[in-house]
């Protein structure tokens, strides 16, 4: 199948795992942050996890360095716009972007000012290029409760106007969904939507938690309902939609090899799955790349790829409008 050419739509992605190197040496030369090295292959040796790492944690360690180059809001819009630049030009006709804003207040920014910068950017991106998309809070699981209340008390004056979801994310914990019941429960209050990562690591009883307690609409990764049949149940009957992203699924373990995963096993039993890319520098990965992988190793037919995209269009968080542009792409 070629997919150069055919539409697109990603709906998980970190900023801080896409920013490009070069824009990392650049702000660190303009700001004065220190670098390991600013030889831009060696510092890829930094950023991009490899293929062979032993566990979720690990990978994790590879958004210690780009998050050093956002914490201004000129290096947020501006890291931000380049994103949806990049996936514009690989046919991604829309993009749903996740960060963690309590992440980017280091150096005096206010939440608030976080989020605006990320916004103006991917209105930037928007203007300029064939795209649309929206923006994911993310809440690190790794923090204190207390900082979820902040990132949606803060982020609920964007709602409607390019914010809309909340997300819990970062290294995965045993029954996490319990400590966070109460925020999330309050961000469905106010109008966001919700997704969460789970099942990327060994726990499906994690997905039907995050289901059942925290009322997810969509699940970040979902792996392991292969394992957990209650949750496979639920993930299944209700429709609730995973958002897979093959190249980090093998660098976290969540699988050992690509053909291993599950995520045609997934589509041909009627789970909603989607493709993403997760991090396209940790990961080394673009959304063709990831569509490539999936189509090599499964064969992946023009109807089945229609389906992923329509079921991707149907279950983003944009409005009505913007779906239905979005399906008419195809």
């Amino acid at each position: 199948m070629n997919l150069l050419n055919e539409p697109k739509i990603e709906l998980h992605c970190h900023l801080d795992g896409s920013v490009r190197v070069e824009t990392i040496i650049d702000i660190a030369e303009k700001e004065g942050i220190p670098l390991p090295t600013v030889d831009k292959e060696e510092l890829e040796k930094e950023l991009i996890a490899p293929s062979e790492c032993p566990s979720l944690d690990e990978y994790l360690k590879r958004f210690s360095l780009p998050n050093k180059v956002m914490q201004s809001k000129e290096s947020l819009k501006r890291i931000t716009f380049e994103l949806f630049e990049d996936a514009a030009r690989e046919n991604v006709k829309y993009l749903e972007v996740r960060f963690g804003p309590l992440l980017h207040t280091l150096k005096g920014l206010d939440i608030e000012e976080v989020i605006q910068s990320v916004i103006d950017g991917m209105r930037d991106a928007e203007n300029r290029y064939e795209i649309k998309g929206n923006i994911i809070l993310s809440c690190l699981r790794s923090m204190p409760v207390e900082g979820a209340f902040d990132v949606v008390e803060k982020g609920k004056k964007f709602l409607g106007k390019g914010v809309v979801a909340i997300d819990l994310c970062a290294s995965e914990d045993e029954g996490f969904s319990k400590r966070f019941v109460e925020p999330i429960t309050l961000a469905k209050e106010y109008g966001y939507r919700v997704t969460i990562h789970a099942g990327e690591t060994g726990s499906g009883k994690n997905v039907l938690e995050a289901i059942e307690l925290l009322g997810a609409e969509r699940i970040g990764h979902g792996i392991y309902i292969k394992d957990y049949d209650a949750a496979y149940k639920k993930v299944k009957e209700n429709q609730i939609v995973l958002e897979i992203c093959p190249t980090s699924n093998v660098q976290t373990k969540a699988v050992n090899l690509f053909s291993e995963h599950p995520i045609y096993k997934f589509h041909e039993d009627g789970i909603k799955v989607t493709i993403n890319t997760d991090n396209r520098t940790v990961s080394d990965t673009t959304m063709s790349k990831e569509i490539d992988l999936v189509d090599d190793e499964f064969n992946l037919s023009k109807e089945d790829y229609r389906q992923i995209y329509i079921n991707s269009v149907e279950a983003s968080f944009a409005d009505q409008e913007t779906k239905e542009w979005c399906l008419a792409q195809y």
